[in-house]
């Protein structure tokens, strides 16, 4: 698939077919994650690693203090 790359506003951007929101199941308003690749493409994808290194970080804090958290939510 190709797109064209377009002056929208004072800015440039992409307009994604509708086709394409559809299968990818995307929202107006809703971020996408750009990666860099090493052979110099990007992907886009709703995707957040930060957000997933954040969330294994409070599976791991739950982990450890289940006993703790199990009391205070009595």
């Amino acid at each position: 698939m190709k797109l064209e790359v377009k002056r929208v506003g004072n800015s440039t951007g992409l307009i994604l077919p509708k086709e394409l929101v559809s299968r990818l199941n995307l929202q107006q308003g809703q971020w996408l994650h750009v990666s860099e690749l090493p052979d110099g493409g990007v992907r886009l994808s709703p995707y957040d690693p930060d957000f997933d290194q954040a969330m294994s970080m409070v599976d791991e804090i739950m982990d450890e203090y289940r006993d703790t958290l199990r009391t205070l939510a009595k």
